[in-house]
């Protein structure tokens, strides 16, 4: 089983990578050194686990793989723009990402915003050029979905709450309330855009589905924070301990390393019970989840 899921996994990993390479704009195209900075920032580094959990829900919908690739990448270019703008002096202020100098060390602060820009916008031209559904409405819907996930109700919201949370003792509902927007948003919408690149999952069912990838979602994040607390900067690729350095809340900083652990695999069996009556299709999402509350790095 494990063999299975690497092989599938891997597999993601390279359609995926095969057609981001093919979609961004070439290095050698005006303005290079954005186009450039785009590359960059986009191939060749990151566990994919966005696409694969699309990819996995996809699979679940017997939604086709053209399609499921589309919304996977442009879930992929959503989340490398917003890195590159977490990363800048204004945000986070980081120096390292995927092992490697962040965009606006690697180049300039103007080019890392024109790049996480440039990215967002296109994340939504894959969206609209390609057909991703059996209707335009169900196409119409994926495309808002993904700009409430991006947006102030979204991903850029949680980040705004993240930012005014520096130096404060917050509720564990409150800080849940942060992560549901600032990591969750995408994750539910890498799953709810896999899912609906298919046509034969009910109202109920993607409801179930949701509630899953909420449960992933908050466990990434969970997950994120023991790994900042407990990893090595050369065996995350960024950062590590920059969290507490910056005086951030996090699930450690208010429950403990233990406790967050616990947190942790809580949500993996309430993301598993949301899923058990779809059986053995759910099994990609399964492994998906494992592999995210599992990683080591």
């Amino acid at each position: 089983m494990i063999a299975d899921f690497q092989n599938w996994s891997k597999g993601c990993q390279t359609r995926i990578e095969t057609f981001l390479d093919t979609r961004l704009p070439v290095a050698e195209c005006a303005p290079e050194r954005l186009h450039h900075a785009m590359r960059y920032v986009v191939l060749g580094g990151g566990k994919r686990v966005r696409p694969l959990l699309s990819f996995a829900a996809g699979e679940l919908g017997m939604a086709d793989e053209a399609r499921v690739t589309t919304v996977a990448a442009a879930v992929e270019l959503i989340h490398a723009y917003s890195l590159v703008h977490d990363d800048l002096p204004c945000m986070d202020d980081d120096i390292l990402r995927r092992g490697k100098p962040t965009c606006h060390i690697a180049y300039d602060e103007a080019t890392a915003l024109l790049t996480g820009d440039s990215l967002q916008s296109l994340a939504f031209q894959l969206l609209a050029e390609q057909c991703l559904a059996d209707s335009a409405q169900i196409q119409l819907e994926m495309i808002k979905q993904l700009a409430l996930a991006s947006g102030s109700r979204g991903m850029a919201g949680g980040q705004a709450v993240d930012l005014a949370s520096v130096g404060k003792t917050l509720s564990l509902p409150a800080l849940e309330f942060m992560h549901i927007h600032k990591t969750g948003a995408l994750i539910r919408a890498a799953v709810m855009l896999g899912a609906r690149c298919g046509n034969r999952l009910r109202d109920a069912q993607l409801n179930s589905l949701d509630h899953y990838a909420k449960c992933v979602g908050l466990a990434f994040q969970v997950v994120d924070d023991v790994l900042d607390a407990e990893a090595t900067t050369a065996t995350l690729g960024k950062t590590a301990g920059k969290d507490a350095d910056n005086d951030k809340p996090t699930y450690v900083s208010i429950l403990g390393v233990s406790q967050a652990r616990e947190l942790a695999d809580t949500l993996r069996r309430d993301a598993f019970q949301a899923l058990e009556n779809f059986g053995e299709e759910a099994t990609r999402l399964r492994q998906v989840t494992d592999f995210i509350i599992q990683r080591e790095f």
